[in-house]
Protein backbone atom coordinates (compact mmCIF):
# COMPACT_ATOMS: atom_id res chain seq x y z
CA UNK A 1 0.00 0.00 0.00
CA UNK A 2 2.93 2.46 -0.74
CA UNK A 3 2.74 5.69 -2.62
CA UNK A 4 6.35 4.54 -4.46
CA UNK A 5 7.89 7.00 -6.63
CA UNK A 6 6.19 5.86 -10.19
CA UNK A 7 3.22 6.59 -8.91
CA UNK A 8 4.11 9.74 -7.38
CA UNK A 9 5.94 10.69 -10.69
CA UNK A 10 2.23 10.54 -12.31
CA UNK A 11 0.73 12.52 -9.70
CA UNK A 12 3.38 15.52 -10.09
CA UNK A 13 2.05 15.57 -13.87
CA UNK A 14 -1.15 15.43 -12.89
CA UNK A 15 -1.19 18.10 -9.94
CA UNK A 16 1.16 20.69 -12.45
CA UNK A 17 -1.01 20.41 -15.66
CA UNK A 18 -4.01 20.83 -13.20
CA UNK A 19 -2.80 23.78 -11.07
CA UNK A 20 0.10 25.64 -12.25
CA UNK A 21 -0.46 29.38 -12.72
CA UNK A 22 -3.40 28.92 -10.21
CA UNK A 23 -3.27 30.35 -6.94
CA UNK A 24 -4.32 29.41 -3.37
CA UNK A 25 -7.84 30.77 -2.34
CA UNK A 26 -8.13 29.04 0.86
CA UNK A 27 -6.01 26.61 3.52
CA UNK A 28 -7.42 24.49 5.74
CA UNK A 29 -5.89 22.14 8.19
CA UNK A 30 -8.39 19.60 9.13
CA UNK A 31 -6.05 17.54 11.79
CA UNK A 32 -2.61 17.45 13.02
CA UNK A 33 -1.15 16.23 10.09
CA UNK A 34 -3.25 17.03 7.07
CA UNK A 35 -3.45 20.14 4.82
CA UNK A 36 -5.81 21.26 2.07
CA UNK A 37 -5.05 23.91 0.02
CA UNK A 38 -7.67 25.49 -2.34
CA UNK A 39 -6.91 26.71 -5.81
CA UNK A 40 -8.71 28.61 -7.73
CA UNK A 41 -8.32 29.10 -11.64
CA UNK A 42 -9.95 29.55 -15.21
CA UNK A 43 -11.35 25.85 -14.75
CA UNK A 44 -12.84 26.32 -11.37
CA UNK A 45 -11.65 25.40 -7.71
CA UNK A 46 -9.56 22.34 -7.39
CA UNK A 47 -8.71 21.37 -3.61
CA UNK A 48 -5.47 19.43 -3.04
CA UNK A 49 -4.93 17.64 0.31
CA UNK A 50 -1.72 17.26 1.72
CA UNK A 51 -1.02 14.36 4.43
CA UNK A 52 1.74 13.27 5.94
CA UNK A 53 -0.24 10.42 8.57
CA UNK A 54 2.66 7.12 8.95
CA UNK A 55 -0.33 5.36 7.72
CA UNK A 56 -1.49 7.13 5.08
CA UNK A 57 1.17 9.81 3.31
CA UNK A 58 -0.27 11.10 0.50
CA UNK A 59 -1.02 14.07 -1.90
CA UNK A 60 -3.86 14.44 -4.91
CA UNK A 61 -6.83 16.00 -5.70
CA UNK A 62 -10.05 15.44 -3.15
CA UNK A 63 -13.80 15.23 -3.56
CA UNK A 64 -14.38 14.56 -0.05
CA UNK A 65 -12.45 17.15 1.97
CA UNK A 66 -12.16 16.72 5.70
CA UNK A 67 -14.28 18.97 8.03
CA UNK A 68 -12.13 22.04 9.41
CA UNK A 69 -11.75 22.48 13.64
CA UNK A 70 -13.23 25.72 14.85
CA UNK A 71 -10.04 27.18 15.42
CA UNK A 72 -6.91 26.56 12.97
CA UNK A 73 -3.87 25.17 14.10
CA UNK A 74 -0.44 27.64 14.26
CA UNK A 75 0.63 26.17 11.38
CA UNK A 76 -2.18 26.34 9.11
CA UNK A 77 -1.93 30.44 10.78
CA UNK A 78 1.67 30.54 9.45
CA UNK A 79 0.61 29.27 5.79
CA UNK A 80 -1.89 31.27 5.50
CA UNK A 81 -0.01 34.36 6.42
CA UNK A 82 2.71 33.14 3.44
CA UNK A 83 0.95 31.06 1.04
CA UNK A 84 -2.66 32.97 0.53
CA UNK A 85 -3.02 33.85 -3.03
CA UNK A 86 0.26 32.41 -3.70
CA UNK A 87 0.76 31.66 -7.07
CA UNK A 88 1.88 27.63 -8.27
CA UNK A 89 4.89 27.51 -10.61
CA UNK A 90 6.08 24.24 -10.48
CA UNK A 91 5.82 21.09 -9.01
CA UNK A 92 9.40 19.06 -8.75
CA UNK A 93 10.37 15.66 -7.86
CA UNK A 94 13.93 14.80 -7.22
CA UNK A 95 14.47 11.66 -9.66
CA UNK A 96 11.98 8.93 -8.21
CA UNK A 97 12.43 10.43 -4.89
CA UNK A 98 9.14 9.94 -2.59
CA UNK A 99 8.87 13.76 -1.93
CA UNK A 100 7.05 16.47 -4.18
CA UNK A 101 7.98 20.17 -4.33
CA UNK A 102 5.42 22.83 -4.86
CA UNK A 103 6.93 26.20 -5.87
CA UNK A 104 4.98 29.45 -5.42
CA UNK A 105 5.25 32.84 -5.94
CA UNK A 106 4.01 35.04 -2.87
CA UNK A 107 3.85 38.43 -1.42
CA UNK A 108 5.39 38.90 1.68
CA UNK A 109 3.84 41.33 4.44
CA UNK A 110 5.63 44.94 3.04
CA UNK A 111 3.91 43.66 -0.80
CA UNK A 112 7.56 42.44 -2.05
CA UNK A 113 7.72 39.43 -4.28
CA UNK A 114 8.94 36.31 -2.36
CA UNK A 115 9.32 32.59 -3.62
CA UNK A 116 8.52 29.84 -1.56
CA UNK A 117 8.08 26.26 -1.57
CA UNK A 118 5.88 23.84 0.40
CA UNK A 119 8.23 20.17 0.27
CA UNK A 120 5.83 17.39 0.46
CA UNK A 121 7.52 14.17 1.89
CA UNK A 122 6.20 10.72 1.67
CA UNK A 123 7.87 8.71 3.71
CA UNK A 124 5.61 6.43 5.87
CA UNK A 125 6.52 7.58 9.50
CA UNK A 126 9.30 10.00 8.25
CA UNK A 127 6.49 11.92 6.24
CA UNK A 128 6.57 16.17 6.23
CA UNK A 129 4.97 18.89 5.14
CA UNK A 130 7.61 21.81 5.34
CA UNK A 131 7.28 25.55 4.58
CA UNK A 132 11.04 26.49 2.84
CA UNK A 133 11.79 30.31 1.43
CA UNK A 134 14.05 30.82 -0.96
CA UNK A 135 17.16 30.69 0.76
CA UNK A 136 16.89 26.64 1.56
CA UNK A 137 15.50 28.17 5.34
CA UNK A 138 12.85 25.94 6.93
CA UNK A 139 9.97 28.21 8.35
CA UNK A 140 7.98 25.97 9.77
CA UNK A 141 6.99 22.50 9.11
CA UNK A 142 3.86 20.67 10.39
CA UNK A 143 5.64 17.74 12.25
CA UNK A 144 8.89 19.42 13.86
CA UNK A 145 11.89 16.70 14.21
CA UNK A 146 14.55 17.56 16.80
CA UNK A 147 17.61 15.86 17.90
CA UNK A 148 15.73 13.78 20.45
CA UNK A 149 13.72 12.42 17.48
CA UNK A 150 16.44 12.20 14.86
CA UNK A 151 20.10 12.89 14.57
CA UNK A 152 20.43 12.55 11.34
CA UNK A 153 17.92 15.02 10.40
CA UNK A 154 16.06 18.07 12.45
CA UNK A 155 13.35 19.69 10.75
CA UNK A 156 13.26 23.05 12.75
CA UNK A 157 12.37 26.79 12.18
CA UNK A 158 15.14 28.70 11.39
CA UNK A 159 17.34 25.70 10.07
CA UNK A 160 18.48 25.10 6.38
CA UNK A 161 16.76 22.41 4.63
CA UNK A 162 18.14 19.42 3.53
CA UNK A 163 16.93 16.80 1.37
CA UNK A 164 15.95 13.28 2.71
CA UNK A 165 19.08 11.02 2.73
CA UNK A 166 18.99 8.88 -0.66
CA UNK A 167 17.68 5.36 -0.85
CA UNK A 168 21.44 3.16 -1.47
CA UNK A 169 19.72 2.17 -5.09
CA UNK A 170 19.78 3.26 -8.39
CA UNK A 171 16.70 4.71 -9.93
CA UNK A 172 14.36 2.72 -12.32
CA UNK A 173 14.42 5.14 -15.38
CA UNK A 174 18.33 6.16 -14.60
CA UNK A 175 19.52 2.50 -15.03
CA UNK A 176 19.60 -0.68 -17.60
CA UNK A 177 16.92 -3.77 -16.66
CA UNK A 178 20.31 -5.99 -16.99
CA UNK A 179 21.92 -4.21 -14.38
CA UNK A 180 19.05 -4.42 -12.39
CA UNK A 181 19.06 -8.06 -12.45
CA UNK A 182 22.46 -8.53 -11.53
CA UNK A 183 21.93 -6.33 -8.65
CA UNK A 184 19.54 -8.67 -6.97
CA UNK A 185 22.06 -11.55 -7.56
CA UNK A 186 23.45 -10.05 -3.75
CA UNK A 187 20.39 -10.51 -2.66
CA UNK A 188 20.45 -14.41 -3.20
CA UNK A 189 18.35 -15.66 -0.21
CA UNK A 190 15.36 -13.23 -1.00
CA UNK A 191 12.49 -14.08 -2.75
CA UNK A 192 13.35 -12.43 -6.58
CA UNK A 193 10.18 -9.40 -5.46
CA UNK A 194 11.68 -8.73 -2.38
CA UNK A 195 15.29 -8.86 -3.97
CA UNK A 196 13.94 -6.68 -6.83
CA UNK A 197 12.36 -3.71 -4.47
CA UNK A 198 15.92 -3.73 -2.82
CA UNK A 199 17.38 -3.11 -5.92
CA UNK A 200 15.71 -0.44 -7.53
CA UNK A 201 13.89 2.65 -6.67
CA UNK A 202 10.69 4.18 -7.10
CA UNK A 203 8.07 0.64 -6.93
CA UNK A 204 6.54 -0.50 -4.10
CA UNK A 205 5.80 -4.59 -3.45
CA UNK A 206 3.05 -4.71 -5.23
CA UNK A 207 4.42 -3.64 -8.48
CA UNK A 208 7.64 -5.76 -8.21
CA UNK A 209 5.81 -8.30 -7.06
CA UNK A 210 4.01 -7.97 -10.79
CA UNK A 211 7.27 -8.18 -12.27
CA UNK A 212 8.05 -11.32 -10.86
CA UNK A 213 4.41 -12.91 -11.28
CA UNK A 214 4.22 -11.98 -15.26
CA UNK A 215 7.89 -12.95 -15.65
CA UNK A 216 8.28 -16.16 -13.87
CA UNK A 217 4.97 -17.13 -12.74
CA UNK A 218 5.91 -17.53 -9.34
CA UNK A 219 8.25 -15.97 -6.43
CA UNK A 220 11.57 -18.12 -6.89
CA UNK A 221 14.21 -17.26 -3.97
CA UNK A 222 17.16 -15.44 -6.13
CA UNK A 223 19.30 -18.30 -5.65
CA UNK A 224 17.22 -20.40 -7.52
CA UNK A 225 17.19 -18.38 -10.84
CA UNK A 226 18.36 -20.09 -13.92
CA UNK A 227 19.47 -18.15 -17.07
CA UNK A 228 16.11 -18.03 -18.56
CA UNK A 229 14.80 -16.63 -15.62
CA UNK A 230 16.93 -14.16 -15.34
CA UNK A 231 16.18 -12.84 -19.09
CA UNK A 232 12.42 -13.10 -18.27
CA UNK A 233 12.99 -10.54 -15.49
CA UNK A 234 15.20 -8.13 -17.72
CA UNK A 235 12.40 -8.43 -20.64
CA UNK A 236 9.65 -7.76 -18.24
CA UNK A 237 11.82 -4.58 -16.13
CA UNK A 238 12.58 -2.96 -19.77
CA UNK A 239 8.37 -3.09 -20.31
CA UNK A 240 8.20 -1.69 -16.34
CA UNK A 241 10.82 1.33 -17.69
CA UNK A 242 9.13 1.86 -21.09
CA UNK A 243 5.53 2.36 -19.72
CA UNK A 244 7.63 4.54 -17.06
CA UNK A 245 9.11 6.86 -19.72
CA UNK A 246 6.41 7.32 -21.77
CA UNK A 247 4.53 8.37 -18.90
CA UNK A 248 1.79 5.91 -20.05
CA UNK A 249 -0.45 4.75 -16.45
CA UNK A 250 -3.43 2.80 -15.48
CA UNK A 251 -4.33 4.01 -12.02
CA UNK A 252 -5.80 0.79 -10.61
CA UNK A 253 -7.09 -0.68 -7.14
CA UNK A 254 -6.90 -4.18 -5.89
CA UNK A 255 -10.19 -5.38 -3.60
CA UNK A 256 -10.85 -8.84 -2.22
CA UNK A 257 -13.82 -10.46 -3.27
CA UNK A 258 -15.95 -8.61 -0.59
CA UNK A 259 -14.59 -5.43 -2.33
CA UNK A 260 -12.70 -4.23 1.21
CA UNK A 261 -9.52 -2.17 -0.91
CA UNK A 262 -6.30 -4.31 -0.37
CA UNK A 263 -3.61 -2.28 -2.78
CA UNK A 264 -3.02 0.05 -5.43
CA UNK A 265 -0.81 0.53 -8.22
CA UNK A 266 0.27 2.44 -11.60
CA UNK A 267 -0.37 -0.23 -14.19
CA UNK A 268 -2.74 -3.47 -14.42
CA UNK A 269 -1.74 -6.20 -11.93
CA UNK A 270 -2.74 -9.60 -12.79
CA UNK A 271 -1.16 -11.70 -9.50
CA UNK A 272 -4.12 -12.37 -7.93
CA UNK A 273 -6.09 -13.71 -11.13
CA UNK A 274 -9.79 -14.14 -10.09
CA UNK A 275 -8.86 -14.23 -6.22
CA UNK A 276 -8.99 -9.95 -6.31
CA UNK A 277 -11.14 -7.66 -7.83
CA UNK A 278 -8.96 -4.99 -10.00
CA UNK A 279 -11.15 -2.06 -10.49
CA UNK A 280 -9.67 0.82 -13.10
CA UNK A 281 -9.54 4.85 -12.47
CA UNK A 282 -9.43 7.84 -14.95
CA UNK A 283 -7.18 9.51 -12.27
CA UNK A 284 -4.49 9.00 -9.45
CA UNK A 285 -6.22 11.32 -7.67
CA UNK A 286 -9.44 9.74 -8.16
CA UNK A 287 -7.87 6.32 -6.93
CA UNK A 288 -6.33 7.74 -4.06
CA UNK A 289 -9.02 9.49 -2.95
CA UNK A 290 -11.37 6.30 -3.31
CA UNK A 291 -8.73 4.12 -2.30
CA UNK A 292 -7.95 6.14 1.40
CA UNK A 293 -11.38 7.54 1.98
CA UNK A 294 -12.65 5.19 4.34
CA UNK A 295 -9.84 4.35 6.42
CA UNK A 296 -9.03 7.63 6.70
CA UNK A 297 -12.63 8.71 7.83
CA UNK A 298 -12.15 6.34 10.36
CA UNK A 299 -8.83 7.16 11.79
CA UNK A 300 -9.81 10.72 11.73
CA UNK A 301 -13.10 9.97 13.84
CA UNK A 302 -11.30 7.94 16.13
CA UNK A 303 -8.83 11.26 17.09
CA UNK A 304 -11.53 13.04 17.17
CA UNK A 305 -13.86 11.24 19.71
CA UNK A 306 -11.43 8.86 21.02
CA UNK A 307 -12.65 10.06 24.83
CA UNK A 308 -16.18 8.87 23.88
CA UNK A 309 -15.10 5.66 22.20
CA UNK A 310 -13.46 4.72 25.27
CA UNK A 311 -16.06 5.52 27.30
CA UNK A 312 -18.64 3.35 24.86
CA UNK A 313 -16.08 0.96 24.85
CA UNK A 314 -15.90 0.83 28.62
CA UNK A 315 -19.43 0.50 29.05
CA UNK A 316 -20.12 -2.02 26.95
CA UNK A 317 -17.59 -4.09 28.43
CA UNK A 318 -19.02 -4.03 31.84
CA UNK A 319 -22.50 -4.14 30.30
CA UNK A 320 -21.76 -7.61 28.99
CA UNK A 321 -19.71 -9.03 32.37
CA UNK A 322 -22.51 -8.12 34.39
CA UNK A 323 -25.12 -9.94 31.88
CA UNK A 324 -22.53 -12.74 31.91
CA UNK A 325 -22.83 -13.12 35.65
CA UNK A 326 -26.82 -12.50 35.60
CA UNK A 327 -27.03 -15.29 33.25
CA UNK A 328 -24.60 -17.77 35.28
CA UNK A 329 -27.00 -16.62 38.50
CA UNK A 330 -29.85 -17.68 36.49
CA UNK A 331 -28.54 -20.62 34.93
CA UNK A 332 -28.02 -21.71 39.00
CA UNK A 333 -32.08 -21.01 39.47
CA UNK A 334 -32.75 -23.76 37.09
CA UNK A 335 -32.90 -26.51 39.31
CA UNK A 336 -35.44 -24.69 41.89
CA UNK A 337 -38.46 -27.10 41.19
CA UNK A 338 -35.93 -29.80 42.49
CA UNK A 339 -36.37 -27.54 45.69
CA UNK A 340 -39.96 -27.65 45.72
CA UNK A 341 -39.95 -31.77 45.18
CA UNK A 342 -37.80 -32.49 47.99
CA UNK A 343 -40.08 -29.63 50.55
CA UNK A 344 -42.63 -31.53 49.50
CA UNK A 345 -41.81 -34.80 49.81
CA UNK A 346 -40.15 -34.53 53.45
CA UNK A 347 -44.06 -32.74 54.15
CA UNK A 348 -46.14 -35.78 52.84
CA UNK A 349 -43.18 -37.90 54.92
CA UNK A 350 -43.73 -36.44 58.39
CA UNK A 351 -45.42 -39.22 60.15
CA UNK A 352 -42.21 -41.64 59.56
CA UNK A 353 -39.37 -38.96 59.75
CA UNK A 354 -37.22 -38.08 62.63
CA UNK A 355 -35.23 -35.59 64.11
CA UNK A 356 -31.31 -35.82 63.89
CA UNK A 357 -31.37 -37.41 60.71
CA UNK A 358 -28.99 -36.61 58.39
CA UNK A 359 -30.77 -37.15 55.51
CA UNK A 360 -34.29 -38.47 54.67
CA UNK A 361 -34.80 -41.78 52.40
CA UNK A 362 -38.35 -41.28 50.80
CA UNK A 363 -40.51 -42.40 47.56
CA UNK A 364 -39.99 -39.80 44.71
CA UNK A 365 -43.96 -39.91 43.21
CA UNK A 366 -42.57 -37.09 40.64
CA UNK A 367 -40.38 -39.62 39.05
CA UNK A 368 -42.52 -43.14 38.94
CA UNK A 369 -42.09 -43.90 42.98
CA UNK A 370 -38.54 -44.12 43.08
CA UNK A 371 -36.05 -43.78 46.12
CA UNK A 372 -35.07 -40.45 46.55
CA UNK A 373 -32.30 -39.39 49.75
CA UNK A 374 -32.60 -35.82 50.77
CA UNK A 375 -29.73 -34.18 52.03
CA UNK A 376 -31.28 -32.74 55.82
CA UNK A 377 -30.08 -30.65 58.67
CA UNK A 378 -30.06 -33.00 62.37
CA UNK A 379 -30.40 -29.83 63.95
CA UNK A 380 -34.30 -29.12 62.62
CA UNK A 381 -37.06 -30.76 62.69
CA UNK A 382 -38.17 -32.71 59.75
CA UNK A 383 -41.19 -30.05 59.31
CA UNK A 384 -38.27 -27.23 59.58
CA UNK A 385 -36.06 -29.24 56.96
CA UNK A 386 -39.30 -29.18 54.63
CA UNK A 387 -40.29 -25.03 55.38
CA UNK A 388 -35.76 -24.43 54.87
CA UNK A 389 -36.86 -26.26 51.32
CA UNK A 390 -39.81 -24.29 50.87
CA UNK A 391 -38.03 -20.57 51.66
CA UNK A 392 -34.54 -22.04 48.64
CA UNK A 393 -37.29 -22.90 46.47
CA UNK A 394 -39.31 -19.34 46.89
CA UNK A 395 -35.94 -17.46 47.29
CA UNK A 396 -34.97 -19.09 43.88
CA UNK A 397 -38.45 -18.27 42.27
CA UNK A 398 -38.31 -14.82 42.92
CA UNK A 399 -34.28 -14.29 42.05
CA UNK A 400 -35.19 -15.89 38.71
CA UNK A 401 -37.84 -13.24 38.07
CA UNK A 402 -36.08 -10.18 39.00
CA UNK A 403 -32.92 -12.00 36.86
CA UNK A 404 -34.91 -12.41 34.04
CA UNK A 405 -35.84 -8.45 34.28
CA UNK A 406 -32.63 -7.55 34.73
CA UNK A 407 -31.21 -9.59 31.69
CA UNK A 408 -33.88 -8.18 29.22
CA UNK A 409 -32.62 -4.76 30.57
CA UNK A 410 -29.08 -5.27 30.35
CA UNK A 411 -29.64 -6.68 26.58
CA UNK A 412 -31.34 -3.64 25.74
CA UNK A 413 -28.73 -1.61 27.55
CA UNK A 414 -26.03 -3.40 25.53
CA UNK A 415 -27.99 -3.26 22.30
CA UNK A 416 -28.03 0.41 22.63
CA UNK A 417 -24.68 1.09 23.78
CA UNK A 418 -23.43 -0.93 20.45
CA UNK A 419 -25.89 1.46 18.19
CA UNK A 420 -24.00 4.12 19.78
CA UNK A 421 -20.74 2.61 19.31
CA UNK A 422 -21.50 1.90 15.52
CA UNK A 423 -22.86 6.38 15.05
CA UNK A 424 -19.70 7.35 16.27
CA UNK A 425 -17.12 5.14 13.92
CA UNK A 426 -19.70 6.48 11.29
CA UNK A 427 -19.69 10.41 12.80
CA UNK A 428 -17.53 12.82 9.99
CA UNK A 429 -17.94 16.03 11.92
CA UNK A 430 -17.24 17.35 14.86
CA UNK A 431 -20.89 18.24 14.98
CA UNK A 432 -21.78 14.41 14.84
CA UNK A 433 -19.41 13.70 17.48
CA UNK A 434 -21.35 16.36 19.94
CA UNK A 435 -24.75 14.98 18.84
CA UNK A 436 -23.89 11.64 20.32
CA UNK A 437 -22.05 13.36 23.09
CA UNK A 438 -25.45 15.33 23.92
CA UNK A 439 -27.43 12.26 23.22
CA UNK A 440 -25.48 10.29 25.89
CA UNK A 441 -25.84 13.04 28.49
CA UNK A 442 -29.28 12.50 28.10
CA UNK A 443 -29.23 9.11 28.72
CA UNK A 444 -27.10 9.74 31.54
CA UNK A 445 -24.16 7.86 30.71
CA UNK A 446 -22.14 11.47 30.84
CA UNK A 447 -22.68 13.65 33.68
CA UNK A 448 -24.92 17.09 33.08
CA UNK A 449 -22.38 20.69 32.87
CA UNK A 450 -23.37 23.07 34.71
CA UNK A 451 -25.77 25.35 32.95
CA UNK A 452 -24.51 28.30 30.65
CA UNK A 453 -21.22 26.23 30.70
CA UNK A 454 -22.05 25.36 26.85
CA UNK A 455 -25.07 25.56 24.11
CA UNK A 456 -26.71 22.26 23.33
CA UNK A 457 -25.36 21.39 20.02
CA UNK A 458 -28.63 22.51 17.37
CA UNK A 459 -29.62 19.46 15.88
CA UNK A 460 -28.65 18.14 12.66
CA UNK A 461 -30.59 17.41 9.55
CA UNK A 462 -30.31 13.38 8.29
CA UNK A 463 -28.21 12.70 5.72
CA UNK A 464 -29.69 12.95 2.07
CA UNK A 465 -29.75 11.02 -1.32
CA UNK A 466 -31.33 10.74 -3.97
CA UNK A 467 -32.37 7.78 -5.87
CA UNK A 468 -32.03 6.59 -9.35
CA UNK A 469 -35.90 7.63 -9.77
CA UNK A 470 -35.64 10.64 -8.28
CA UNK A 471 -37.35 9.27 -4.76
CA UNK A 472 -35.50 11.52 -1.58
CA UNK A 473 -33.96 8.95 0.64
CA UNK A 474 -32.91 10.18 4.01
CA UNK A 475 -30.25 8.45 6.72
CA UNK A 476 -30.22 8.96 10.45
CA UNK A 477 -26.30 9.31 11.89
CA UNK A 478 -27.12 8.96 15.26
CA UNK A 479 -30.05 7.34 17.71
CA UNK A 480 -32.08 10.44 18.33
CA UNK A 481 -31.83 11.66 14.92
CA UNK A 482 -33.17 8.01 13.97
CA UNK A 483 -36.37 8.52 16.68
CA UNK A 484 -36.84 12.01 15.26
CA UNK A 485 -36.59 10.77 11.28
CA UNK A 486 -38.91 7.70 12.05
CA UNK A 487 -41.21 8.82 14.27
CA UNK A 488 -41.94 12.63 13.78
CA UNK A 489 -40.57 13.20 10.03
CA UNK A 490 -41.68 11.10 8.24
CA UNK A 491 -44.57 10.17 7.00
CA UNK A 492 -47.43 7.27 7.34
CA UNK A 493 -46.75 5.71 3.96
CA UNK A 494 -43.30 6.18 3.86
CA UNK A 495 -41.12 3.22 3.42
CA UNK A 496 -38.47 2.47 6.29
CA UNK A 497 -35.53 0.50 6.08
CA UNK A 498 -33.25 -0.95 9.20
CA UNK A 499 -30.42 -3.60 9.14
CA UNK A 500 -31.47 -7.18 10.89
CA UNK A 501 -30.04 -7.75 13.98
CA UNK A 502 -26.84 -5.52 13.10
CA UNK A 503 -26.73 -1.50 14.84
CA UNK A 504 -27.11 0.98 11.92
CA UNK A 505 -29.25 3.78 11.02
CA UNK A 506 -32.88 4.48 10.51
CA UNK A 507 -33.66 4.99 6.37
CA UNK A 508 -36.47 6.31 5.39
CA UNK A 509 -38.00 6.60 1.10
CA UNK A 510 -39.90 9.60 1.11
CA UNK A 511 -42.76 8.25 -0.86
CA UNK A 512 -44.85 11.21 -1.45
CA UNK A 513 -47.92 9.07 -1.48
CA UNK A 514 -46.72 6.94 -5.00
CA UNK A 515 -45.09 3.44 -6.02
CA UNK A 516 -41.85 3.09 -4.94
CA UNK A 517 -40.32 1.01 -7.48
CA UNK A 518 -37.82 -1.49 -6.89
CA UNK A 519 -34.57 0.18 -7.97
CA UNK A 520 -35.24 2.48 -5.09
CA UNK A 521 -36.03 0.07 -2.81
CA UNK A 522 -32.31 -2.17 -3.63
CA UNK A 523 -30.75 1.78 -3.54
CA UNK A 524 -32.31 2.17 -0.26
CA UNK A 525 -31.69 -1.31 1.36
CA UNK A 526 -27.90 -0.49 0.46
CA UNK A 527 -27.43 2.38 2.17
CA UNK A 528 -29.03 1.03 5.46
CA UNK A 529 -26.42 -1.56 5.02
CA UNK A 530 -23.55 0.46 4.67
CA UNK A 531 -24.77 2.60 7.28
CA UNK A 532 -24.13 0.15 9.61
CA UNK A 533 -22.01 -1.83 11.46
CA UNK A 534 -22.38 -4.61 8.75
CA UNK A 535 -20.91 -2.06 5.97
CA UNK A 536 -17.87 -4.45 5.65
CA UNK A 537 -20.03 -7.42 5.15
CA UNK A 538 -22.12 -9.06 2.18
CA UNK A 539 -25.46 -10.68 1.99
CA UNK A 540 -26.36 -8.17 4.64
CA UNK A 541 -29.76 -8.43 5.38
CA UNK A 542 -32.14 -5.31 5.69
CA UNK A 543 -36.02 -5.24 6.54
CA UNK A 544 -38.44 -2.75 5.56
CA UNK A 545 -41.75 -2.09 6.35
CA UNK A 546 -44.48 1.64 6.35
CA UNK A 547 -43.51 4.13 9.07
CA UNK A 548 -47.14 3.35 9.90
CA UNK A 549 -45.99 -0.34 11.35
CA UNK A 550 -43.34 1.41 13.79
CA UNK A 551 -43.43 1.60 17.23
CA UNK A 552 -41.27 3.50 19.94
CA UNK A 553 -42.02 0.55 23.33
CA UNK A 554 -42.70 2.79 26.45
CA UNK A 555 -39.65 3.43 28.51
CA UNK A 556 -36.85 2.89 25.39
CA UNK A 557 -33.62 4.58 24.35
CA UNK A 558 -33.24 6.28 21.80
CA UNK A 559 -33.19 4.85 18.20
CA UNK A 560 -35.01 1.64 19.79
CA UNK A 561 -38.83 0.82 17.73
CA UNK A 562 -40.57 -1.92 17.08
CA UNK A 563 -42.49 -3.77 13.93
CA UNK A 564 -44.40 -7.14 13.49
CA UNK A 565 -45.07 -6.73 9.96
CA UNK A 566 -41.94 -6.51 7.81
CA UNK A 567 -40.32 -8.15 4.42
CA UNK A 568 -36.28 -8.64 4.20
CA UNK A 569 -34.37 -8.33 1.30
CA UNK A 570 -30.33 -9.19 1.07
CA UNK A 571 -27.63 -6.30 -0.19
CA UNK A 572 -24.30 -5.73 -0.19
CA UNK A 573 -22.81 -2.60 1.02
CA UNK A 574 -21.70 -0.11 -2.03
CA UNK A 575 -19.68 3.07 -1.23
CA UNK A 576 -19.47 4.16 -4.77
CA UNK A 577 -23.05 3.92 -5.06
CA UNK A 578 -23.70 5.52 -1.70
CA UNK A 579 -21.28 8.43 -3.41
CA UNK A 580 -23.62 9.08 -6.63
CA UNK A 581 -26.41 8.92 -4.66
CA UNK A 582 -25.16 11.59 -2.10
CA UNK A 583 -27.77 14.60 -2.54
Amino acid sequence: MALDGITLHFLKEEIGSALIGSRIEKLHQPSREELVLVFRSRNGVRRLLLSARAQSPKIHFTEYPPENPDKPPMFCMLLRKHLTSALLTNVRQEGLERALFLDFDATNEIGSRVKLTLAVEIMAQYSNIILINCEGTILDSIKRVDSEKSSLRQILPGMLYRLPPKQNKPDLTEVSAADVVRNMAQFFEKSSSSALLSSVQGISPIVSREVVFRALNEDKRVSLLTDADEAALVAEIDKLKDFTNKKEAFPCSVADAGGKPLDFSFLPITQYGTNAIVKSFDSFSALLDSFYYERDRLERTKQNSAELQKLVANLIQRTAKKLDLQRGELKQCADREQLRIKAELIAANLYCLQKGAPFYDVVNYYDDNKPLRITANPALTPNENSQKYYKEYRKAKTAEQKLTELIAAGEDELAYLETVADALTRAETAAQIAEIKAELTHTGYLKQKQKGASKAPRPLAPDSFVSDDGFLILVGRNNEMNDRLSLKTAAKNDLWFHTQKFPGSHVVVVTEGKEVPETTMRQAAVLAAYHSSARQSSGVPVDYTEVRNLKKPVGAKPGKVIYHVYNTVYVTPDRELVMKLKK
